[in-house]
């Protein structure tokens, strides 16, 4: 009797360490600072090999910190001496993605690197094979030290159930810098939810489904349309309170606002 009650308290614990996930708020503040402190807060890395060149400095992927009581705390991908071999940082499992939830996050590129990076975000079925790792959105080119890019990315329906980070640099010690990774429902703003906001900006599709027609105070400074599958299909400035939409096919389409106050606005439109 005690030996099939031990079983069964094992067997729960593997299935409670293993549970997926249904969203993702990671700051990475109560991760262990280090060099080595992958996985953790089931996370977890494959980092790029070291090469034969001297000096032998491995890649790394690193738990960092920004201010001197280390409280603000970042997931730091660092080249070493492999200026092309990409590294990738795990999620937990998720629940497999209906389609419905956009990832978010700050990325920079960390001083003093000598040159820029980019990443590549993706699902992989597995956390330690990423010849599984499938693509998700636009290639993000981290170019500027100290500039914080904030990153909206949709991630579509897929069979993987892990959203892989892929860092490339282009060159050695190269080191690109994530923080503030939410995974959650993509939110489509009423009119309502909008005015709460104080950006006091409406907008629809005319009735020839060929433009989105605004009514906003200030002109926003940039618009991006992405597709359902997370693909950028446009990007520009109003123009005559207007923004074209002519050339994309009939479908689901999210859309991201910089407003003229420099906040961010996400809403969704169907293009008929």
């Amino acid at each position: 009797m005690k030996l099939k009650l031990l079983l069964g308290t094992l067997m729960l614990t593997a299935f409670t360490a293993n549970a997926q996930v249904a969203t993702l708020n990671e700051n990475f503040n109560n991760f262990t600072l280090g060099n080595t402190t992958f996985p953790q807060g089931n996370w977890s890395a494959v980092v790029a090999p070291i090469t034969g060149s001297f000096p032998p400095v491995s890649p790394r992927m690193i738990v960092a910190a920004l201010d001197t009581d280390n409280s603000q705390r970042f997931i730091q991908s660092y080249a070493g001496n492999n200026a092309t071999t990409p590294s990738y940082l795990i999620s937990p499992q998720i629940e497999t993605p209906t389609g419905n939830k956009t990832l978010t996050f700050k990325t920079t590129l960390v001083s003093p690197s000598p040159g820029p990076g980019t990443i590549q975000i993706g699902v992989a079925s597995s956390p330690t094979d990423m010849t599984t790792f499938v693509p998700v959105g636009n290639l993000i080119n981290v170019t500027t030290i100290g500039t914080v890019q904030n990153i909206s990315v949709n991630i579509p329906a897929s069979t993987g159930s892990y959203i892989v980070f892929k860092f490339t640099p282009s060159a050695t010690h190269v080191a690109i810098q994530v923080d503030d990774v939410v995974y959650n429902t993509s939110t489509t703003l009423a009119v309502n939810d909008i005015a709460k906001s104080n950006e006091n900006l409406k907008f629809a599709v005319n009735s020839d489904n060929t433009a989105l027609e605004f009514v906003t105070k200030s002109e926003p400074k940039n618009i991006e349309i992405y597709s359902a599958a997370g693909q950028k299909a446009a990007e520009g400035k109003l123009k005559g309170q207007k923004f074209d939409i002519s050339g994309l096919h009939a479908g689901v389409y999210y859309m991201l606002i910089e407003t003229a106050e420099g906040t961010a606005v996400k809403s969704k439109f169907i293009k008929k």
